[in-house]
């Protein structure tokens, strides 16, 4: 009840009449949408934009890296300004950088012109993110309502990277290259009309005033923690010029949380993480990234350099597995109600990790059924199930005030779980690949990092029974 009030007192809404509640969801699932389908969309274009704009291989391998690392960076601080400058704000702020930095990457010339509009469009996909999942969550009252909402925007999500090769595939085989950025132009302007229409404006900022020297450090420490983590690929773990960010980024990251607990405003209440649910879920939530994000990669990889499918023919053949996780995450707020959000993410997360584990047995002959689909389906049917409870419990114990920093806080667990997995599997797929070329020979890779996933899955599994809130529901708490 308390919540509730300090809710409806720090809260500010505009005097338009509130729209129907679905219009708003569907508003802030579109705006995140976008920004995860933009992660895995231009991966099928990479070979088009290097023949027509003549990029090397690092200047390719930067098309990817900026928008993640301005994504990755500029995440924290996009929350807070949501909740000190306004989440509609925001969401419209981080909508129109991100259609425009589309145009002007789909309309680029020359390879520095596209890195550009990839960061600018990583940067604005930052400030859009945390909005998206902070508008859902204020309108919609926590309980089951919340938790179907929440639902959605995680099915929605993970259709978008799901959904990224086989858009992909389809533009670039029907078009060209440039329509994995323009694709978003139409989609962005219809959504930006009806926000500016439809969503009511809110902060809880109280006149604050921005955490400038927190801001900075913690911005500066994630992008050069992300830069040390795809430069992982290129370089190794051992390089120079990979510890040495890696060393920064972390000790930007130490500085900041020394600069918050000194601060009378600080950017990210250190408080925070004193309550069990934000502090567990967004744990768990990290280490289960690391392995769940890597999954469409190295089936994508494998159905391509073992199995000879087409850009588009891999696209499609994962399609079970995208539709599986929003099945998933449509059935886990049913199950909260029965069981609670505690047990939904163990059982999703070891569902998860039985399909790594059949994975790992891929072979380089393998079936379609049960080299990629069975399994996929496994691995994203229980992505589904453990994500929604996840987010719910990671967003329920925060005051009205700290949501959209909340929301960021999420939106980054994962992405940089995401990353720093991805780094580390495809580490350890390429020390067992070698020097190896053969279908065998990736295929051992690929089924070493599934493996590894699997184990990381089942550690996550021991987190969760041990440190999330027991039986409760996702407003629970403290």
């Amino acid at each position: 009840m308390t919540s509730m009030l300090r809710a409806a007192e720090d809260t500010r809404t505009s005097g338009r009449t509130a729209p129907p509640m679905w219009v708003v969801v569907a508003l802030a699932c579109a705006g995140q949408f976008l920004v995860v389908l933009d992660v895995s969309v231009v991966n099928v274009a990479l070979p088009s934009m290097r023949t027509d704009l003549g990029l090397s291989t690092a200047g390719l391998q930067w098309v990817v890296n900026a928008y993640a690392i301005a994504f990755a960076g500029f995440m924290l601080l996009g929350g807070r300004a949501g909740d000190l400058y306004g989440r509609k704000r925001m969401f419209l702020v981080g909508l129109a950088l991100f259609t425009l930095a589309s145009v002007g990457g789909g309309l680029a010339q020359e390879g520095p012109q596209l890195l550009v509009a990839r960061a600018v469009q990583g940067l604005g996909a930052a400030v859009l993110a945390p909005s998206t999942l902070t508008i859902l969550t204020s309108a919609v009252p926590e309980g089951a309502a919340r938790a179907r909402a929440i639902a959605t925007w995680t099915a929605v999500g993970a259709g978008g990277g799901a959904a990224g090769g086989l858009v992909g595939g389809l533009l670039v085989d029907g078009l060209s290259w440039r329509w994995v950025l323009l694709i978003n132009v139409p989609i962005g302007a219809v959504v930006l009309a009806g926000a500016a229409r439809w969503l009511a404006e809110s902060r809880a900022g109280n006149g604050r005033r921005l955490d400038l020297p927190g801001a900075l450090l913690v911005t500066a420490g994630l992008a050069i923690l992300a830069y040390g983590i795809v430069q992982t690929e290129a370089e190794g773990w051992a390089a120079a010029a990979t510890l040495v960010p890696l060393c920064a980024g972390l000790a930007l990251i130490g500085l900041f949380l020394l600069v918050e607990a000194r601060t009378k405003a600080p950017l990210m209440p250190l408080k925070l993480f004193g309550v069990r649910a934000v502090s567990s879920a967004n744990a768990a939530m990290f280490l289960c990234g690391s392995a769940m994000f890597c999954m469409w990669y190295f089936m994508t990889l494998y159905a391509q350099n073992v199995l000879d499918y087409s850009p588009l023919g891999a696209g499609v053949a994962l399609v079970p597995s995208a539709l599986a996780v929003v099945l998933g995450s449509k059935l886990a707020p049913r199950l909260m109600r029965v069981a609670g959000a505690r047990t939904v993410a163990v059982v999703g997360t070891l569902v998860a990790a039985a399909g790594f584990g059949w994975q790992s047995t891929m072979t380089a002959d393998g079936t379609y059924l049960n080299a990629i689909m069975f399994p996929g389906v496994l691995m994203m049917l229980g992505a589904g199930l453990a994500a929604t409870p996840l987010a719910a419990l990671a967003t329920s114990g925060a005051a009205p005030e700290d949501a959209g920093l909340v929301s960021g806080l999420v939106n980054t667990s994962r992405t940089m779980g995401g990353s720093l997995g991805l780094a580390v599997m495809s580490t350890i797929a390429a020390a067992r690949t070698g020097s190896g070329s053969s279908g065998e020979a990736l295929t051992a890779g690929y089924a070493l990092a599934f493996r590894t996933g699997g184990v990381v899955l089942l550690v996550g599994t021991v987190l969760m029974l041990l440190w999330l809130p027991g039986r409760t529901s996702a407003s629970a708490t403290k």
